[in-house]
C-alpha cells in the first residue's frame, strides 16, 4: 500500500469517526416555565449543565436552547410539532401525549413536587363547596395541567363519585404569574387560583387571600407536578444525548439537596417574584417539597385521569409512562 493510499485511507476514517461522533443531534431543545418547581430547569441553563454533560459523552459542542411557556398546554404542542426536543411540565400533560400518541412520548424524569394551594379572596369561601357561579378559578391550562386534575380530584371528594367536573364551568386558563396578579387585583373577575410556589406564598401576603385547600390533603401526600418528558423518536436518535441531560438533571438535583441558598441566589438571577432569598430556602424545607429525579405519586395520579377519561389507557405501572432509563429509579 502506498503512501498516499495509507493517508487516504486515515481521512477516511478520521472522517467515519467524526461521523459517528456527530451523528447525535448539537442542539437540545428544552422548556421551562415560571415558578419554583422549575428550579432545576434553571440551575442547568445557568450553570451549562447539558453542555457540561454532552461534552463530557464525548458529543462536542452541543448547546442549549431553553424556551419559556406560561402554560403546559403550548409547550405540548411544541413537542408534537416537533419545535422543542424536551418539554418539562406537569404530570398530567405528559400522561395526555403519552396516552394520544400511544407511548411514543414518555417521561424522561421527575422535576420536582410542591404543594399546591387552592387560594380565594373570596371571603365566603371556605371549603370547596362555598364556590358559586360568580367565582372564577384559574389553572395553568383548564382539565389538563397538574392543578386542574387536582382540581377534578377534590371536587369528586367534596360532591361524590361522578362529580369530578363539578367546578368546570367556573375554571378558567391563566399563567401563574398573571393568575396571581388577577388574584391580588380587587377588580379582577378571577377571584380564585389553584397555585403553586412563589406565587402562592406571594399571594398569602396579602390578608384578603386565603387557603381554602393543599394538594397534600387531597392527594394524601406528595407528588410530581412537573415532569421532564420527550419523544421515542429523539430517545432513539440521541441515547447519549438522552444521558446527559438526565445526568444534568441529577446535578441540579443534589445542588438544591446540598447548597439550597446557592440554588436560590441562582434561581433569583432569572424570577422577576418579589420574594426574598431566605422566604425561598425555607418554602424548600417545607413539608411536602421533593426534588428527585425518581417520579413521586405518578401512577396514582394517572389512575385517577383514566377513571375520569381525561386519557383512555389506564397503565397498569408507572413505569409504562416513563423511558426504561428511570425504571431503576425508586418511583412510585
Amino acid at each position: 500500500m502506498s503512501i498516499f493510499t495509507r493517508l487516504a485511507t486515515a481521512t477516511v476514517v478520521a472522517l467515519a469517526l467524526t461521523t459517528a461522533l456527530r451523528a447525535e443531534t448539537n442542539e437540545v431543545r428544552i422548556t421551562k416555565q415560571p415558578g419554583l418547581l422549575y428550579l432545576p430547569m434553571i440551575l442547568m441553563e445557568q450553570g451549562k449543565l447539558i453542555e457540561k454533560h454532552t461534552a463530557a459523552a464525548g458529543l462536542g459542542d452541543v448547546k442549549s436552547n431553553w424556551i419559556t411557556f406560561n402554560s403546559g398546554g403550548a409547550a405540548t404542542d411544541a413537542l408534537l410539532s416537533g419545535n422543542v426536543d424536551f418539554v418539562t411540565s406537569g404530570g398530567s400533560n405528559m400522561l395526555l401525549l403519552w396516552d394520544k400518541t400511544k407511548g411514543q412520548v414518555k417521561g424522561v424524569a421527575a422535576c420536582g413536587g410542591m404543594p399546591m394551594y387552592l387560594l380565594s379572596r373570596n371571603p365566603d369561601v371556605k371549603t370547596l363547596k362555598d364556590f358559586s357561579a360568580k367565582d372564577r378559578i384559574a389553572v395553568p391550562t383548564i382539565k389538563v395541567s397538574s392543578q386542574a386534575t387536582m382540581l377534578m380530584m377534590a371536587a369528586e371528594q367534596a360532591f361524590g363519585e361522578g362529580q369530578a367536573n363539578k367546578l368546570d364551568s367556573i375554571t378558567l386558563q391563566l399563567g401563574h404569574p398573571d393568575a396571581t396578579l388577577s388574584l391580588l387585583s380587587p377588580n379582577s373577575e378571577v377571584n380564585s387560583h389553584f397555585s403553586l410556589p412563589p406565587y402562592q406564598n406571594i399571594a398569602l401576603k396579602d390578608p384578603a387571600v386565603h387557603k381554602v385547600l393543599s394538594s397534600l390533603d387531597v392527594f394524601g401526600g406528595p407528588v410530581n407536578n412537573a415532569i421532564v418528558f420527550s419523544t421515542n423518536k429523539f430517545r432513539e436518535a440521541n441515547p447519549k444525548t438522552m444521558a446527559a441531560v438526565m445526568a444534568a438533571l441529577n446535578e441540579a438535583m443534589q445542588m438544591i439537596k446540598t447548597e439550597p441558598k446557592k440554588a436560590i441566589d441562582i434561581y433569583l438571577t432569572q424570577g422577576k417574584e418579589k420574594v426574598t432569598a431566605e422566604e425561598l430556602v425555607a418554602i424548600l424545607a417545607e413539608p411536602g417539597v421533593v426534588f428527585d429525579v425518581a417520579p413521586v405519586g405518578m401512577q396514582k395520579f394517572a389512575a385517577f385521569m383514566a377513571k375520569a377519561g381525561t386519557i383512555k389507557t389506564a397503565p397498569a405501572s408507572w413505569k409504562d409512562f416513563f423511558f426504561p432509563e428511570a425504571h431503576g429509579l425508586n418511583g412510585s
